[in-house]
């Protein structure tokens, strides 16, 4: 198979930009210059008056292109299964995302963050480390892991916001510790980089075993009973057409009083057939009667069984683990404080309740066609695993990933260096708005990849490998795993690829590749924006 990235209806791969599309283009181009503006003013008035203006200046734009490389390549990647399996199209992507990563991060996001990342960096390693040495390290990390992530997003590659800030930070943080001779390797907490390292592996692996394991389940109790089925009910439709067919020849071949009076037989069948229970015996004419037999075998076929005994169940256990997400993940920076048991109570009650609200709407969809009934159950409930994802993105990993800006803010502000430093809302809605215009111009690139070149995507694998992907960072993080949720999920929809025996091995190449190589170019990156800003200001 080619490792070039199909391309989606509305895309042109030449260019990389939707077609007719100018107002869109216009009305994100002018929300991201209005954020730019407005945070460089609101800043002003934030900081303190004697702080330097200018690497407040410079530190905002450097935060805005960050947010933006973030919505271009990690929203992305959790939209990109939805969009290449045809639940959502890209606007309605790019409006789901705009909501829940927005809410995310204003609701659960948490007031403070940390402003020293990760514990990768033990920047009190740099003895009498300067307030400003510090607002240039992590003004670097912001640049260091916005231009790779640039880079990577215009090749198509996921890859992890986190690791790239990560690598930024390491890089900055080296070079001012050797340069001003306060610090030096033991800075960098390499137990911590060997996790990151064997994240590479664990990731994908874990994502693509469960989600392997759970559609193949899928296909071959739900797709490939749909698949008999549909087959079954084709066959009977033939036959109902050739009992019409053999009636109008017998009924030809009849005299002129048999016609009478096989026409009134049947005139009394069809009366008696639109009696709820009548008796078959009762049925006068062959048509009828040949009619009756067809319509058992069609009643036998029990073609929505499968939909509507498993797909509830699995969408219950789907609303379980993204409830889990929420409550021990999405919700722990909020004032909500919900004991253990509190938790898995209202994890019970959304499963109960997604299961029975799923059922019903399986036994609604009784009078679709098969195929239409579960393009429709398995595109809802993709869209609700989507959107659950994106409040968890926006309420983790948006704070996190502008945490090095929240630092700078805060030493411009208090002149000094703090454990932790308060997020105004201000700056979450700035970030958001940069957000969704990555995501809008060049996050079609990341989609491609994920919902289309890896493997192909329908609503049903798009939906398991949301769901194994949650699953897994779910668990890994209950168990303190060293994962990566960007790789859990590219892992996961390879599973699925590989249960079709349609993976994009050479595709898969370049990514990991990239995966590997983020820490080291992030680093560099870092170390040489670092230099130049020291001898700038």
């Amino acid at each position: 198979m080619s490792n070039q990235v199909q391309p989606l209806p509305d895309v042109d791969v030449t260019t990389g930009d939707t077609k007719k599309d100018w107002r869109w283009h216009l009305c994100f181009g002018g929300l991201t210059a209005v954020a730019l503006v407005w945070t460089i003013i609101w800043g002003f008035d934030y900081i303190d008056p004697g702080a330097n203006k200018i690497i407040l200046i410079t530190a905002v734009i450097f935060a805005l292109f960050m947010a933006f490389n973030i919505g271009g390549n990690d929203v992305a990647n959790s939209f990109g299964t939805s969009v290449g399996a045809g639940t959502l199209s890209l606007k309605q992507a790019l409006l789901v995302a705009a909501i829940f990563e927005v809410s995310g991060a204003l609701l659960a996001g948490g007031e403070v963050t940390d402003t020293v990342r990760s514990g990768i960096v033990d920047l009190s390693a740099i003895n009498g480390l300067d307030a400003m040495e510090f607002v240039y390290i992590m003004m670097s990390s912001l640049l260091g892991a916005a231009v790779w992530l640039l880079i990577a997003t215009r090749m198509g590659w996921p890859v992890s916001t986190t690791h790239s800030i990560v690598g930024g930070i390491v890089g900055a943080a080296l070079t001012v510790g050797f340069v001003t001779h306060k610090g030096g390797w033991s800075m960098v907490q390499w137990g911590e980089i060997g996790k990151i390292a064997i994240s590479w592996v664990l990731s994908p692996v874990l994502g693509g075993v469960v989600a392997y394991f759970l559609f193949k389940w899928v296909k071959e109790s739900i797709l490939v009973y749909n698949e008999h089925a549909d087959q079954q009910l084709r066959e009977i439709k033939t036959r109902r057409a050739e009992l019409r067919q053999e009636h109008k020849s017998r009924f030809a071949r009849l005299d002129e009083l048999q016609q009478i009076n096989y026409t009134n037989a049947m005139a009394r069948d069809a009366a008696l057939i639109a009696e709820e229970d009548y008796d078959p015996e009762l049925l006068e004419s062959e048509y009828y009667r040949e009619l009756y037999k067809i319509n058992e075998k069609r009643d036998n076929v029990e073609a929505h069984k499968a939909l509507e005994n498993w797909v509830p169940l699995l969408a219950a256990f789907g609303a379980i683990i993204i409830a889990a997400m929420m409550l021990f993940k999405g919700l722990k920076n909020t004032p909500l404080d919900f004991s253990t048991l509190q938790k898995f109570l209202i994890m019970g009650m959304v499963g109960a309740i997604v299961w029975m609200a799923v059922f019903i709407f399986a036994k609604s969809l009784k009078k679709k066609s098969l195929s239409s009934a579960t393009f429709l159950l398995f595109s809802w409930m993709q869209v609700f695993t989507a959107s659950a994802f994106a409040f968890s993105h926006g309420s983790n990993d948006i704070a996190n990933a502008i945490g090095p800006f929240v630092a700078v803010l805060d030493v411009l502000k208090t002149g000094e260096i703090n454990d932790e430093a308060e997020v105004p809302v201000a700056v979450m809605m700035a970030m958001g708005v940069g957000l969704i215009a990555g995501l809008w111009f060049i996050g079609r690139y990341v989609i491609k990849t994920v919902g289309s070149g890896l493997t192909k995507m329908h609503p049903s694998s798009g939906f398991a490998a949301e769901l194994s992907a949650a699953g897994v960072v779910m668990a890994a993080s209950l168990l303190g795993l060293p994962v990566s949720s960007t790789h859990i999920l590219i892992g996961s929809v390879l599973g699925i690829g590989m249960v079709n025996k349609a993976a994009n091995w050479n595709l898969m190449k370049p990514i990991a590749t990239a995966w590997v190589i983020t820490l080291p170019i992030s680093a560099i990156i870092g170390a040489v924006t670092v230099s130049i800003l020291r001898v700038l200001f």
